[in-house]
């Protein structure tokens, strides 16, 4: 399909690791049609890594409270619907001032189809298998024919649909130098002037509880890891702070606390200069596997086949022998899946990969 001069925009607003995946159909898009130009609708929280990225011309934020947080606050319905209609609202003024001709809706819902249907216009087009009615939104399907099963190679679909195929080098992340000096204050201020032995950057929080490990192995993992002589920097955002606190709480060495003092990019420039990731399956460790840091992940109720690492070294760590790994259960009475796993299997991992001479990083 002829892309050149064409305005094209992606809907991937969330999560995290979701929009991580989506970075590569923008890098093949705008690689193989240079004078096209790309806009993003995406969460405000994750804007800006995509306002970073060198493949994307517009990014339009959108700020819509979660109706599946657990966490969320009385009322959090009515606020919703209230942000929506504002946010479709502001996208149809943004669009008729400048709309677009394709319409890649990579998000596959109701509210990313309604977003589709903010453009006066345009092709727009989505999954075939898309939840949530969001078929009813495309007037172009696409298939799957070999049940492809990782998100970031679905994702893939589009950029292969439009005669775009991705290559190696659109497998990377953006980050301005202003990123990496924020992250190398941040070790300087607990280095001195010395860089010290190989960083390991555990990320021990995530979005569904279900796939939390105990605090208690994560602070011998962190205290095992330091006294072999490495570096831990515990990372993650600002509402994660009270959890690493009850961590290192249990700890006998001290490790650095990144959590709630970096920027978005500026964690990700830190993880960029880490030896390897150990982690949940969440954003990070996507982040993680974009800047090609090695990732040790532990797997619980999700399937590494879906979301595993991709395209880097990496290590899963799964507990062995239960049936109800990967049921995808956001809530769970005896979280055997994560409890099974212990700390020298996670330990190991970490080790293994080290040794393995991965760990040379700027």
């Amino acid at each position: 399909m002829e892309l050149s001069n064409k305005r094209l925009l992606l809907i991937k607003q969330s999560s995290l690791g979701d929009v991580i995946h989506a970075l590569p159909v923008a890098h093949a898009l705008k690689r193989h049609h240079p004078d096209c130009v790309i806009g993003w609708v995406v969460d405000q929280g994750f804007a800006g890594l995509v306002e970073r990225d060198q493949a994307v011309d517009r990014v339009y934020p959108v700020s819509i409270p979660a109706t599946s947080d657990p966490d969320a606050e009385p009322g959090v319905y009515f606020r919703a619907l209230k942000a929506s209609c504002s946010t479709l609202a502001a996208l149809r003024r943004e669009f008729r001032a400048a709309p677009y001709d394709l319409i890649l809706d990579l998000h596959a819902s109701f509210r990313s189809g309604l977003f589709s249907r903010m453009n006066p216009g345009g092709l727009r087009i989505g999954f075939a298998d898309a939840r949530e009615l969001n078929t009813w939104f495309q007037q172009q399907h696409l298939e799957n024919p070999e049940a492809r099963v990782h998100a970031l190679e679905k994702n893939l679909l589009f950029a292969e649909f439009l005669e775009c195929p991705a290559g190696p080098e659109d497998y990377h992340l953006c980050l301005r130098d202003e990123d990496r000096q924020q992250a190398a204050e941040f070790l300087r201020s607990h280095q001195g002037d010395k860089s010290g032995p190989a960083l390991v950057y555990a990320n021990p929080a995530a979005r569904w509880q279900t796939k939390f490990w105990a605090v208690e192995s994560w602070a011998l993992l962190a205290d095992q890891l330091i006294a072999s002589g490495l570096q831990v920097v515990f990372g993650g955002s600002p509402k994660d702070q009270g959890y690493i606190r009850e961590i290192v709480s249990r700890m006998v060495q001290t490790p650095m606390v990144a959590a709630g003092r970096l920027t978005l990019p500026g964690s990700a420039a830190l993880l960029e200069r880490a030896g390897v990731y150990v982690g949940l399956d969440s954003g990070p460790m996507h982040i993680a596997a974009m800047v090609q840091t090695p990732v040790v992940a532990l797997f619980g109720p999700t399937h590494p086949e879906r979301v595993r690492p991709y395209g880097v070294e990496h290590r899963i760590v799964q507990a062995p022998g239960l049936d109800c790994l990967c049921c995808r259960q956001r809530s769970c009475s005896h979280r055997s899946c994560m409890k099974g796993i212990s700390v020298a299997q996670v330990q190991g991992a970490v080790r293994t990969l080290l040794e393995g001479g991965c760990y040379d990083h700027p």
